[in-house]
């Protein structure tokens, strides 16, 4: 984890990787990319531009497809009205909701709700899960409570590790659907859990959003985890030149080469007040890839085809 000044020494030599990298090159790429981890507003937190901007932006860029992610409510509702206002920019939009106690916690009667609202994710438990709670303690980069009345610690399992059954229940649900399940910010321990029991109940769609950053993932965790059929998640604005960056680009390229190219997927995860734009920040990490070495076609791959594969644009 990166310290003040480490951070800054990443963030210098993101930005001399990236110069010497051809813009016309990265805006090809970033033509047909998808981006399943946008934090646009209105939210509890400061946002630096809200739904619609971020999908005026992206459809700007020629991108295919945008998820919109809150920590406290779904915006999948809200995805008819900006289809109506946006629909001809050929831009997919999609959203879905976290488990949070803000909007419900394990409450499977909301999530059936959010399911035939068209809610295309679930993610367990983010700023309101246990180990969350327990990680961002003394940290700043984290999504907190700050905002919100204190409120329980969520996890998945009981005292004994058994998956709780109203969890099951969601599984249940998401397996009918046939949408997504991310792991939230559960800790690693819990999402091995979640994901057997995700597999044994016919889920087929598996996405582990920044499994280095506050989930205590060790890089055979993230192997086995991929090959368990999981699309591992990393997020630009940890890498690239963010105030949340993290990790040095030779991270990046670690982190990606543990799940292998076919089973990583890169999302923004940006949105925030003084940070790159969601398109800015993709734009940022093609580049920032492509320095490290990767190959147009692999950043095709991890930008493109395999969140489309998804969210089920594959084809």
């Amino acid at each position: 984890m990166a310290s003040t000044e480490d951070t800054k020494r990443n963030r210098e030599e993101v930005r001399r990787l990236i110069a010497g990298v051809d813009d016309a090159l990265a805006a090809s790429l970033l033509r047909g990319a998808l981006d399943l981890h946008v934090h646009s507003g209105p939210s509890t937190m400061p946002r630096q531009l809200d739904h619609l901007e971020a999908a005026e932006e992206a459809a700007a860029a020629g991108m295919r497809a945008l998820l919109f992610k809150d920590h406290h409510y779904s915006v999948a509702p809200f995805i008819p009205l900006m289809e109506r206002v946006l629909g001809d920019r050929g831009l997919a939009m999609y959203s879905g909701l976290v488990l949070n106690n803000s909007t419900g916690g394990f409450n499977p009667f909301v999530v059936d709700a959010q399911l035939k609202m068209g809610a295309k994710l679930i993610w367990m438990p983010t700023a309101q899960a246990a180990n969350h709670i327990r990680s961002a303690h003394r940290k700043v980069r984290l999504a907190s409570n700050v905002e919100l009345k204190n409120s329980p610690a969520l996890s998945v399992v009981d005292g004994y590790g058994n998956i709780l059954d109203e969890v099951k229940q969601i599984l249940d649900m998401i397996a009918e659907f046939d949408v997504i399940l991310s792991s939230g910010h559960l800790h690693v321990w819990e999402i091995w859990r979640l994901f057997e029991e995700a597999k044994k109940r016919g889920v087929k769609r598996l996405l582990i959003n920044h499994p280095m950053y506050g989930l205590h993932f060790t890089y055979d965790d993230i192997r086995d985890l991929a090959a368990m059929g999981a699309l591992v998640e990393q997020s630009a604005g940890m890498y690239v030149d963010s105030r949340f960056n993290a990790y040095s680009p030779q991270e990046l390229k670690e982190h990606i080469l543990a799940a292998g190219v076919a089973h990583s997927s890169i999302g923004s995860d940006l949105g925030q007040v003084d940070n790159p734009t969601p398109v800015e920040g993709m734009r940022q990490a093609i580049k920032l890839c492509l320095a490290l070495g990767f190959s147009e076609a692999e950043v095709r791959a991890m930008v493109s085809d395999n969140p489309a594969r998804l969210v089920g644009l594959a084809d």
